[in-house]
């Protein structure tokens, strides 16, 4: 008998169209303890599909939760056996489907589980490529990731003929290593990608370039250019050379390449008129990721965009707070890569802003044009 990955539809019972008592069709979803009950646990020793049969044996289980329904779920190997109290969560595969995991309690760490661990993408025993360590985003980045305990951060500098801000901060770090790369030189991208390529797990783009103002406001389009080179071209560089090795990676069992990280913004969704052009070339990087996404999800490889609000550094020093801090933002996304989630918003004013632009996307626009 073979199987593949549970997911939501396998729910018992499955989610009513209408309620039972009133017959009301404004049903609303609920988020679930996450409280259960393993009551029957089996291990899989054959599967048809590719990715269950190269990681056998797998074991999997029926968890009667505290809400009422069962479902079919993936069992941490301290689960068990039946009856066990189990957390469940849910969380995306390689695949980018839904499932559900059991762990015996929340605190339980994924990446050190053998089969969870390929529902993850912790940071932790891997080795990342950061694209930019000159700003303070990219530091604290770095810093997360070694408190994370990945085993190599490689990190890029434009320029490395220029010593910045905490550059010999970062040297003294055992397990960084930095890397000459520019994002807006196919050349040196080509070369980091030669070099290294074959060993990135994570590779967090977070390179940028943010300048204030949109049309009416500065003449000639060298800002703009300067803005599309790195935050679109400088993604579809880095896209073009890393993008097919790791997909080539994906199945490397637990070495692995994971995920890659984009860091987007909220503007990308709705455009901000005093950053007009900023907001324009992080659409056009939104755009680029998506696409990316679809030719990286086959292999496994599972692409993070991060929709920030105002970050707080030197562009967006006219913006009243909120702002997202660079260490934030940086906890942010270590959290996104542990917990499996594609898209993350980190900030109060990019959470503020995606309700808005879900609910009424036109209205959002006039606002922000007023």
């Amino acid at each position: 008998m073979s199987w593949g990955p549970p997911t939501p539809a396998q729910l018992d019972p499955p989610p009513r169209e209408a309620c039972g008592v009133c017959l009301s069709l404004k049903l609303k979803w609920q988020p679930s303890g996450g409280r259960g009950e393993l009551v029957a646990d089996t291990v899989l020793h054959h599967s048809n599909d590719l990715f269950f049969r190269e990681r056998l044996p797998w074991r999997l289980g029926l968890v009667r939760l505290a809400d009422g329904p069962t479902v079919v779920a993936h069992l941490h190997a301290d689960v068990g056996p039946a009856p066990a109290k189990v957390h469940v969560s849910a969380r995306l595969d390689r695949a980018g489907q839904a499932v559900v995991v059991a762990t015996p309690n929340k605190e339980s760490n994924m990446a050190e589980d053998r089969q969870l661990r390929e529902f993850t993408c912790d940071p932790k025993g891997r080795k990342v490529l950061v694209t930019d360590g000159k700003t303070a985003v990219g530091q604290a980045l770095v810093r997360n990731l070694v408190d994370q305990k990945a085993k190599i951060v490689w990190v890029g500098h434009a320029e490395p003929w220029k010593k910045f801000p905490g550059f010999e901060a970062l040297k003294k770090i055992p397990q960084v290593t930095l890397v000459p790369l520019d994002v807006t030189d196919s050349k040196s991208v080509r070369e980091v990608a030669a070099e290294i390529g074959v060993k990135v797990d994570i590779l967090v783009n977070n390179a940028e370039h943010h300048r204030a103002y949109g049309i009416g406001n500065r003449a000639g389009v060298e800002t703009a250019r300067a803005e599309m080179d790195v935050n679109y071209f400088g993604l579809l560089r880095l896209a073009q050379e890393f993008g097919p090795v790791m997909r080539a990676r994906g199945a490397d069992g637990q070495a692995s390449a994971v995920a890659w990280v984009n860091l987007l913004s909220i503007y990308a969704l709705a455009n901000f008129p005093p950053h007009g052009t900023f907001s324009a070339s992080k659409a056009a990087a939104h755009s680029l990721a998506q696409c990316l996404r679809a030719e990286m999800r086959p292999a496994g490889v599972r692409v993070v965009n991060v929709f920030p609000g105002p970050i707080d550094d030197e562009w967006n020093q006219l913006l009243p707070p909120p702002k997202v801090s660079p260490a934030n933002l940086a906890r942010a996304i270590a959290t996104a890569l542990r917990d499996g989630v594609e898209d993350v918003y980190p900030g109060d004013v990019a959470q503020e802003w995606l309700e808005r632009w879900r609910d009424n996307p036109k209205a959002l626009e006039k606002e922000l044009s007023s």
